[in-house]
């Protein structure tokens, strides 16, 4: 039980705290913007200096793809059009309940608009109980709880994959679609694990982006406030006092005090929120992030858009940045779901509200299970002492 009482008197002074990091980051924010204009004008000298001494950088810089000082307002979405989503939720497997299992639950969301069409909304859970599925990632020496969450992370992907063959296959060729996911299309994750556990991964997503690809359905990576500062980080480069950036010769010693980090710990949105207009897009940036080197054809390309709540990163896999018309769409679908949502997609939030699993939930899928072993004969079913005490108490 939480003391508020004792809460309280730690709470004081707080608001001074906060407005002195307000006044800092505004310094901040000033610098990141003489930085920036002064990019624009050396801009493919910085990108020069970027792609040839990237493996002598101690941070991971995005490369820009259009000039720095892009601003473009999106286009009003037709009326007709169609918008996809898939989000996850778990119950995760503890050898302190009356069986050792996980289940994962997967939403499926399709939104049409125009159409006079029934929307799709529901969710398709699935029970992982059997050794050789609860315990395979031990050969990597990955623990089952981890390997849960990513294995969530591929079925996501997979089912966006399907919905989106579906809906293409049911509507106008004429009729664009939109595949958004909440978070980032970058599984930073798994450049942590070994090379078969993270193929187990990461393969089935990219042949679901593939599938998506060939039907002509954009997919899009959504992250509301992104602590992202990979699009800063080029910046750096213009900060560096030395003639040619190289950080393994001149900073080694310093990581912590860079000369560079002048801004830091400035983030994207922060920047970009004092240059864009409410339905503006920024420059496209190109990922540099070693996972990608995995991605094949699909490597991440992200952009900052202003949505009027907030400034948004959006991501894309590499065919949508290079088809025009297909990243016109998908931004547009975008920004009217955000519009629609009063601040944030309308699809990913119904796509959450459809996986996410309920402590009510949790109880009856345990209820159900202990009926069935009760069915099958097995004696003393229940949960441990420890789990049992937890969930009572003397006051």
């Amino acid at each position: 039980m939480l003391d508020l009482t004792k809460l309280a008197r730690q709470m004081q002074g707080i608001s001074d705290h906060l407005t002195q990091e307000a006044d800092a980051a505004r310094r901040r924010v000033e610098i990141a913007q003489l930085l920036m204009s002064q990019a624009t004008d050396r801009q493919q000298t910085l990108v020069d200096q970027l792609v040839e001494g990237r493996d002598r950088l101690l941070f991971a810089a995005a490369e820009p793809i259009e000039p720095l000082d892009t601003r473009i307002v999106l286009n009003t979405a037709p009326a007709a059009h169609s918008v996809i989503s898939s989000d996850g939720s778990q119950i995760s497997p503890s050898h302190h309940e009356i069986a050792y299992c996980y289940l994962l639950n997967i939403s499926r969301v399709i939104i049409h608009y125009g159409q006079s069409r029934y929307p799709t909304l529901d969710s398709l859970p699935e029970v992982i109980y059997r050794p050789e599925d609860l315990y395979a990632s031990r050969q990597w020496g990955i623990r089952t709880e981890e390997w849960m969450g990513y294995k969530r992370t591929a079925a996501e992907a997979v089912m966006l994959g399907e919905l989106g063959i579906e809906t293409a296959a049911s509507q106008d060729a004429d009729v664009p679609a939109l595949a958004m996911t909440d978070g980032s299309l970058i599984y930073w994750f798994l450049e942590q694990i070994p090379v078969a556990a993270r193929d187990e991964i990461l393969l089935p997503v990219l042949e679901s982006w593939e599938r998506l690809r060939q039907a002509r359905v954009p997919v899009m990576g959504y992250i509301s406030a992104s602590r992202s500062g990979e699009a800063l980080n080029f910046l750096r480069l213009q900060a560096c006092p030395f003639d040619t950036p190289d950080c393994m010769s001149h900073c080694e010693h310093q990581r912590n005090q860079m000369p560079c980090q002048t801004f830091s710990p400035l983030r994207d949105v922060t920047l970009w929120s004092t240059a864009l207009s409410p339905g503006e897009r920024g420059p496209l940036w190109k990922s540099s992030a070693d996972i990608l080197s995995c991605y094949g054809d699909h490597a991440v390309y992200f952009c900052y858009v202003h949505v009027g709540a907030e400034v948004a990163r959006v991501e894309f896999p590499a065919w949508v940045v290079k088809d025009a018309e297909l990243l016109d769409t998908a931004l547009s679908l975008m920004l009217a779901q955000v519009q629609k949502g009063f601040g944030y997609p309308v699809a990913l939030a119904e796509a959450h509200n459809q996986a996410v699993v309920r402590g009510g939930d949790r109880t009856r899928f345990f209820t159900l299970l202990e009926q069935q072993m009760i069915r099958a004969g097995l004696k003393n079913v229940g949960t441990s002492f420890k789990e049992a005490r937890k969930r009572g108490s003397i006051a």
